[in-house]
């Protein structure tokens, strides 16, 4: 399974259940990115969508704990393992997790890889993910060239679990 979010230099991710910016490039890489494939998603992170509405082009899987929850185009679960059912034997690069913070956190041990956004500016966050850099499981394979948008500087980072392909 992949993860992929967005990042600020303190790992901040979220501020409020919005994102910290919204930057084109990195929106049209996340949907040409999960294009197609499968993405796993916290309740409010579907409701932070235009109209709460699933991702198009995607099968939508939502953890929630309320047992009522019904919208066209989502499959809802009640917790990690059902969702992990949902999606064993697919090919782990057509599987992402896209948040929010708890979601993260809960499928992280599952993930072999990450492809983080990483901003250089520090937001007024209240979600993050897990400090990568600084986690001795991981280490970053790949870094793009310098982006920019406007006065903000990001790159394209992948990190990869050690020990995995």
């Amino acid at each position: 399974m992949r993860l992929i979010a967005a990042a600020d230099q303190r790992w901040g991710i979220g501020k409020d259940g919005k994102l910290l910016v919204s930057i084109p490039a990195d929106m049209k890489y996340f949907q040409s990115v999960t294009s197609g494939h499968t993405v796993i998603m916290g309740r409010k992170t579907l409701e932070s969508f235009p109209g709460g509405r699933p991702l198009k082009n995607r099968r939508n899987i939502v953890l929630t704990k309320q047992p009522d929850f019904r919208v066209e185009g989502v499959t809802a679960v009640p917790g990690v393992c059902e969702a992990l059912d949902l999606v064993r034997g697919m090919n782990p690069e057509e599987v992402f997790c896209i948040g929010g913070a708890m979601i993260y956190r809960l499928f992280l041990p599952y993930c072999d890889t990450a492809l983080i956004t990483r901003i250089d500016h520090i937001y007024d966050a209240d979600a993050f993910l897990p400090d990568l850099d600084n986690d001795s499981a991981w280490e970053k394979v790949r870094e793009s060239e310098e982006q920019v948008f406007f006065d903000l500087t990001y790159r394209f980072c992948t990190y990869k679990r050690k020990g995995r392909t």
